[in-house]
C-alpha cells in the first residue's frame, strides 16, 4: 500500500509502500480489544484494602450489659453495621495481571496499525525533529500534520527536545515505536509516523512469526 510521506510542513515530498504484512494485515477487533483489555488490567496495582471488623482500632469492650436494656445483644462495636465498624466482604490486595502470548500481542498491532491505515488515520513524514524544546513550534508542526485532530508522535529512539515541547500540549503526547501499544494508538485521532519509527516497527513486526 502507498501512502504519501509529508514534511514538517504538511506538503507532500514522496511516497512510501508500506510493509503489507503490518500494514494490510486481518484486521481482528476480537484480538485488539483482548489486548487493550490486558494492559488496562496489568497496569492496575491491585492495592485496594478495605479494613475488617478484626482489623480495625476500636474498643473490644462490651457496649452496654447483655440483657435488661430492651436492645438487641451487641458485644462489638467494630461489627460491619456499625459507622466506623470493619467492612464485610470488602475489596483485598490482589494481582489482575493477565497473559497473552507473544505472537497474539504483535499480531493485535499488526490489526492496529493497519486499521489506522484504513481509517485515514496514519500520517507518514520524513522526520520529526526540533532544535530545542519550543511547545509553540510544535503545535504548529501538530496543526500541519493533524489539523486539530489530537496525534500521536511515534519516535525512533529518545529526542528530548521533541518530547520536551510536546508533553505540554493536552491534545498530543510522544510514544517511542519500541513502546507500540493498543492504548496510545487508540487514544488519539491521528497517529504520525517518521519514517526512523516505521524502520523499527518493521524490525519486531515485520517477519511474520510460524
Amino acid at each position: 500500500m502507498k501512502v504519501p510521506v509529508r514534511n514538517m510542513a504538511g506538503q507532500q515530498v514522496d511516497t512510501i509502500e508500506l510493509p503489507a504484512e503490518i500494514f494490510e494485515a486481518n484486521i481482528n477487533v476480537d484480538l485488539m480489544h483482548q489486548a487493550y483489555v490486558r494492559q488496562m488490567a496489568n497496569a492496575r496495582l491491585g492495592t485496594h484494602k478495605a479494613m475488617t471488623r478484626s482489623e480495625v482500632n476500636r474498643t473490644k469492650a462490651k457496649w452496654y450489659r447483655q440483657k435488661g436494656t430492651g436492645r438487641a445483644r451487641h458485644g462489638s462495636r467494630s461489627a460491619p453495621i456499625f459507622v466506623g465498624g470493619g467492612k464485610a466482604h470488602g475489596p483485598r490486595p490482589r494481582k489482575y495481571t493477565q497473559g497473552m502470548p507473544r505472537k497474539m500481542r504483535r499480531a493485535a498491532l499488526r490489526s492496529a496499525l493497519s486499521a489506522l491505515v484504513r481509517d485515514d488515520q496514519l500520517v507518514v513524514v520524513d522526520t520529526f525533529t526540533l532544535a530545542e524544546p519550543k511547545t509553540k513550534v510544535a503545535r504548529q508542526v501538530l496543526r500541519n500534520l493533524a489539523g486539530d485532530a489530537s496525534a500521536l508522535v511515534l519516535l525512533p529512539g529518545r529526542d528530548e527536545a521533541v518530547e520536551y515541547s510536546i508533553r505540554n500540549l493536552s491534545d498530543a503526547a510522544v510514544l517511542h515505536a519500541s513502546y507500540l501499544n493498543i492504548r496510545d494508538l487508540f487514544s488519539h485521532d491521528k497517529v504520525i509516523m517518521p519514517l526512523g519509527a516505521l524502520d523499527v516497527i518493521r524490525s519486531y513486526l515485520g517477519a511474520q512469526e510460524g
